[in-house]
């Protein structure tokens, strides 16, 4: 088998470590404000803006309102312009406005403007990785792939979790906070570098070789093959199909539940265990190091059982399912959080819950997005995608505005807010599950576009 990777090639893998890096810089980027969070709500006699937990959600809402929104002509534009230059234009405007975010001050309102524009970048992002991985993977290696940048997902919170607490540390609250969206938002351009140089769609990369291309398009019928960039589809003709409807069931049950870990986990361990901005460092990070392993090994299994001759509908569907059942683990997290009953230990133990129901998330995440390139052909997986991606947004929209304010209603007890959370976290991927089998029961590509 190592001899046929050999002569076959390797360089789609190559264009998977560039997707895998801009994975990292985005979520890097949107994750600075779940960090500066404590210093935005902090009282403004202690230097901070004096925002409420209900305002930090609108914050959050409104960029995912409009990274939703947006999401659905990000797709169909990057089905129009090709991957390259759709992730470039997407890098730079994300970047750009993360940087100008550290001008708005602590007046509300031009924050959700601005964290708006922010998300109108991020918006493309996602539907450019999962068209690419569609044209540079054949079917069974998709999950793989795409297991693969994702975790970029989690590399970014991770880097997030060790800079902007440092930042704020090392600089100060009033410098640190600017220069953590300045420094941050500023890295992406650098990226663009490397993506310029190495990539090209796989019928111009001259790096590729024949034996590879033939293999990246071994299970694609010809005539996709040939017409894939040539015809493109209105996103609202999608819309009549139920597999479409079960990506986006499946984006807008589950999403939230990464939205929610992303915006929220600081404010949980510094509410829960009174730990302070710099002492939450090590626990996200953690937690997000662990859900990378979980992305990867979620990838491999439906491999696992497509290589043991399993359809691959199938191998997809039932590793989901068995991933589903995982993040019900999470119902213990307020159990294995109570300080009177563990002492010490109840953040270890805590944190331990959260781990595995994060590495159950991105595993999830990395086959759910594969279904989009299992049933679709090449040239719709860019507008679907961005349809999904809108899903998990409105979905994300609600989970932001129902933490924001469970955790005003309940100031004095946010055990119980966050209890409430958990409860919605655990039982959101086996009912996502079950819808999209009812709407899919069986593998069926659509042909017809």
């Amino acid at each position: 088998m190592e001899n046929n990777k050999i002569q076959i090639g390797n360089y789609r893998w190559v264009i998977v470590s560039l997707l895998l890096f801009s994975t990292t810089i985005n979520y890097m980027d949107r994750q600075v404000i779940s960090y500066l969070k404590p210093f935005f709500c902090s009282s403004v006699a202690q230097g901070g803006f004096g925002w409420t937990n209900s305002d930090f959600s609108y914050l959050t809402s409104f960029f995912l309102g409009v990274y939703a929104l947006t999401s659905v002509f990000a797709g169909w534009f990057i089905d129009k312009i090709g991957t390259k230059i759709g992730l470039a234009i997407s890098l730079i405007i994300w970047s750009v406005f993360g940087m100008v975010n550290a001008m708005a001050g602590a007046t509300l309102a031009l924050n959700i403007f601005i964290r708006s524009l922010f998300g109108v970048g991020e918006a493309g992002s996602f539907p450019v990785a999962i068209k690419t991985v569609a044209e540079w993977f054949p079917k069974k290696e998709r999950a793989l792939a795409t297991s693969i940048f994702n975790s970029g997902t989690n590399m970014g919170a991770m880097a997030a979790s060790l800079f902007v607490p440092w930042c704020l540390f090392y600089f100060g609250n009033a410098a640190g906070w600017k220069l953590a969206f300045i420094i941050t938002g500023a890295i992406g351009f650098f990226w663009l570098i490397f993506w310029f140089w190495l990539y090209e769609s796989p019928d111009k990369q001259k790096r590729l070789t024949k034996a590879e291309y033939d293999y990246i398009n071994s299970d694609e019928p010809a005539k996709e093959t040939e017409v894939a960039d040539k015809a493109k589809i209105p996103w609202f003709k999608l819309l009549r199909y139920p597999q479409t409807w079960s990506f986006f069931i499946g984006k807008f049950l589950t999403d939230g539940i990464w939205w929610f870990y992303l915006f929220w986990l600081p404010d949980y361990l510094m509410k829960q265990f009174g730990m302070t901005t710099h002492e939450v460092r090590w626990p996200t990070f953690i937690v997000y190091g662990v859900a990378i392993a979980g992305s990867v090994t979620g990838g491999s299994i439906p491999l696992l059982l497509i290589n043991r001759g399993m359809p691959v509908y199938k191998a997809r569907m039932r590793s989901m399912l068995l991933i589903a059942f995982i993040p019900l683990v999470v119902l213990t997290a307020q159990f294995f959080g109570d300080t009177v009953r563990f002492g010490s230990s109840a953040m270890y133990l805590a944190v331990s819950v959260i781990c595995i129901a994060a590495a159950a998330h991105q595993a999830w995440s990395a086959n759910l997005f594969t279904t989009v390139s299992d049933m679709f052909p090449k040239k719709a997986i860019g507008s679907i995608v961005g349809i999904g991606t809108m899903a998990g947004g409105l979905g994300g929209i609600i989970i932001q505005l129902l933490s924001g304010r469970l955790n005003d209603v309940f100031s004095k007890t946010p055990k119980t807010a966050y209890l409430i959370m958990f409860m919605i976290c655990a039982c959101g991927y086996i009912t996502a599950w079950l819808i999209i089998k009812a709407l899919v029961p069986r593998n069926k590509p659509i042909t017809d576009l």
